[in-house]
């Protein structure tokens, strides 16, 4: 579940290991670059964490960001999670 703290929206997703982390990635690049906007992310091992905000408009939260945390949304549900909605 996203949630917003510090003028961005965050959220950590767990898979069962770091090639499932690094294709979802992968995917996630994909549809950032689709759209144009593209997030803060971090990857250890098998975690990768998110914070979303709109440099542009001040870095705060827009329309675009939960745009594109939508769509992280969709890519997530093609791959497993040993954590879902975390």
């Amino acid at each position: 579940m996203w949630t917003e703290q510090q003028n961005a929206l965050c959220r950590t997703f767990r898979f069962p290991d770091f090639r499932t982390a690094f294709a979802f990635m992968t995917a996630v690049a994909a549809e950032a670059e689709r759209l144009d906007h593209h997030p803060w992310w971090a990857n250890e091992y098998n975690t990768v964490e998110f914070r979303l905000r709109t440099h542009d408009a001040g870095n705060t939260v827009t329309r675009r960001d939960q745009q594109l945390a939508d769509a992280i949304d969709t890519v997530a549900a093609r791959f497993p999670e040993t954590t879902p909605n975390v």
